[in-house]
């Protein structure tokens, strides 16, 4: 076995930077709706996820020897520089979609990024086609619909469990059902996002000749790729929270707790076949369908066509980029070192622009703007119109009560005048706006008593 090289450990170092992006791009999909919903303060939330990453991080290592040896011929001749060029390309498109508060799967964005890179410096024969079919196509487009039907199945059984109870009731139940599946979601998030940096690191390590091929990820690789997730996922996505929180539907415990134990069931089984499953296309799916799973519930699809836009670029948008910069690195060193300057001032770049309107934990719970309802939200809203809500619920009887309350413009209109009754007087005080202010009305008698002197 030889030693790390220098560039074998700036591709460790590479991954590492993409597995930190990926923990902050991607805290939304345990934590948004619990951040939403008022479940957890923002900074326990990111702080309980972080350490949950970690954890999971070490359950298993299925997924990474997908992303080792499954979706790219290890022997094809995969050199450390192409592993480079397509680490840069998913960072940069997680960085991008990030500064758009777009929830994208970091997931695709190294597949992509591993696919272009080994398509250009290798050819088509250092791609497992059959496995980048069945192993990230196809649960890339079902996973999503699997788990958004999921959430809305659950999402009506449990408001129908509940539906003789009051709000008040059940909300503090929900809250810590919450928090209970949200606790989930990381662990699973931790053993499958954690893992494809592992399979990245490893195959570096097979490439430079550090470990035999086929070989699980070191104690130390599942451990360095653990941390640096978790350090991501504590700093906060906070703009991919607000969207995932506030962008796609108004969230309430009950949907939040049907969607997040919906997604974590999908994560973890997906984890135990080794599937390299987008957990943020899991969460998004489950999300949505909380929304359409409420009576009356608004999904504001304008806002989900983005993330469908995304989700279906981001495969090809970051095999170009690493594309080109797997062109670039194999002119020698030089070419390596172009892309790492190029690559540290895009990412510069972006977190300047971020810097403009920064969004953080005391700001991320600031919804987007009402959305006009559409074709689709109107018509879901005409079958299924919003919940009265249960007799004796403190929303019902504040609705009754204020039925009963006259509108404001009423109050300050004149009462009828009832025949033969006296006619109602103003009051001259209110009537006169000199009157009305006392050091006005002083003024007033100051200049009276001087124009009279005067005469």
């Amino acid at each position: 076995m030889e030693h790390i090289t220098l560039l074998i450990g700036i591709v460790i170092v590479t991954a590492l930077v993409f597995d930190f992006t990926n923990g902050f791009h991607d805290t939304a999909n345990a934590m948004a709706t619990t951040i939403s919903t008022g479940a957890l303060k923002p900074k326990a939330a990111v702080a309980m996820s972080a350490a949950l990453n970690l954890l999971g991080a070490f359950l298993s290592v299925e997924v990474a020897k997908t992303i080792s040896g499954g979706i790219i011929d290890e022997t094809a001749g995969i050199r450390p520089e192409v592993i480079f060029a397509g680490l840069v390309g998913a960072i940069v498109w997680n960085l991008v979609t990030w500064l758009a508060g777009l929830p994208s799967s970091s997931s695709h964005a190294l597949f992509g990024g591993l696919i272009g890179a080994t398509l250009v410096s290798v050819g088509a024969s250092g791609v497992h086609g059959g496995a980048v079919v069945m192993k990230v196509l196809i649960p890339a487009v079902a996973a999503p619909i699997v788990a958004g039907l999921a959430s809305m199945a659950a999402t009506r059984l449990t408001y129908r469990l509940a539906r003789n109870r009051a709000e008040e009731d059940t909300a503090k139940g929900y809250r810590a059902g919450q928090i209970a599946s949200a606790a989930l979601v990381s662990l699973a998030h931790g053993t499958n996002d954690a893992q494809k940096t592992m399979g990245v690191i490893t195959l570096a390590l097979i490439t430079g000749g550090v470990v035999a091929p086929h070989a699980d990820p070191p104690l130390w690789v599942i451990a360095s790729a653990g941390l640096a997730i978790a350090l991501g996922t504590y700093l906060g996505g906070w703009r991919i929270i607000r969207t995932m929180g506030k962008g796609i539907t108004d969230i309430q415990p009950p949907q939040g707790f049907a969607a997040q134990t919906g997604a974590a069931a999908t994560i973890l089984a997906s984890s135990h076949l080794g599937f390299a499953l987008s957990t943020t296309q899991v969460c998004s799916g489950s999300v949505m369908g909380s929304g359409l799973g409420r009576k009356g519930g608004v999904v504001r699809w304008s806002t989900a066509g983005r993330m469908v836009v995304a989700w279906g670029l981001t495969l090809p948008a970051a095999g170009l980029v690493a594309a080109g910069a797997a062109l670039l690195a194999d002119q020698g060193d030089w070419g390596i070192a172009a892309v790492a300057v190029l690559a540290l001032a895009v990412c510069g770049a972006i977190w300047v622009a971020s810097r403009r309107k920064p969004v953080d934990h005391t700001n991320v719970n600031e919804g987007p703007a009402a959305e006009p309802a559409g074709v689709v939200t109107a018509a879901l809203q005409a079958v299924s119109p919003p919940p009265a809500g249960p007799v004796g619920s403190v929303p019902a009887a504040a609705e009754a009560v204020e039925a009963t309350i006259p509108a404001p413009a009423m109050a300050d209109a004149p009462l009828a005048d009832p025949v033969g009754a006296a006619p109602v007087i103003a009051d001259p005080v209110a009537a006169d706006p000199v009157a009305a202010h006392p050091h006005e009305t002083h003024r007033t008698k100051r200049r009276a008593k001087a124009g009279s002197a005067a005469g």
